[in-house]
């Protein structure tokens, strides 16, 4: 196993949740055997505490790079995985599974937004998330209290407020943010 051009871009991070993305490049006629070890590391690594999910995503072409995802709480949860023996086991136990880590990316916090799949290219200066986010949350905050608002108008404040919470985050986490982020990229992404 060899790891090439792993050179990893950043920016200041907050004390929030760790998104791990790596890329491996798999030998041709090796794909089975290299996904039962990915699956195997990534449901050890599940088993951590604060770990919050995982992910393994094939090939979008044949002979592309294979990406696995995991997330963790915080930078702590994180280190604890990145330091463990069992995942210096799998590591000693990969050889003649012909795979290459191509690229690796620790995402922190709002950047996770903006990355990019596959790519190492560092997640956009802070001003332009906070007005990628001010553009994705203003419609949702309008159209959300112009529909929702009149019916939970009579409720307490703290549970109209957890209700706008709730609708809002996922809003923005599902529809809002990746609209935005695939509509400006090439803003985002200018130097």
């Amino acid at each position: 196993m060899a790891i090439i051009n792993t050179s990893e871009h950043t920016v200041p991070a907050d004390n929030g949740e760790v998104n791990l993305l790596i890329a491996r490049q798999v030998e041709p006629g090796h794909e089975e055997t290299f996904e039962a070890w990915a699956h195997g590391i990534l449901e050890t690594a599940a088993g951590f505490p604060d770990h919050l999910g995982y992910g393994l995503f094939r090939p979008a072409t044949e002979g592309g790079p294979w990406f696995l995802v995991h997330r963790f709480r915080n930078q702590a949860a994180f280190q604890r995985w990145q330091d463990s023996p069992e995942r210096a086991q799998w590591f000693a136990n990969c050889l003649g599974h012909h795979h290459t880590e191509i690229a690796r990316r620790e995402l922190h916090g709002m950047e996770t937004w903006f990355a990019k799949p596959g790519t190492t290219r560092p997640a956009p200066p802070r001003w332009k998330m906070v007005i990628s986010s001010g553009l994705a949350i203003f419609p949702i905050s309008l159209i959300g209290n112009a529909v929702l608002g009149p019916y939970l108008v009579d409720l307490h404040f703290v549970l109209r407020t957890a209700a706008f919470a709730v609708v809002f985050s996922t809003l923005m986490t599902y529809v809002a943010m990746p609209a935005v982020s695939r509509l400006l990229r090439p803003w985002l992404t200018r130097g």
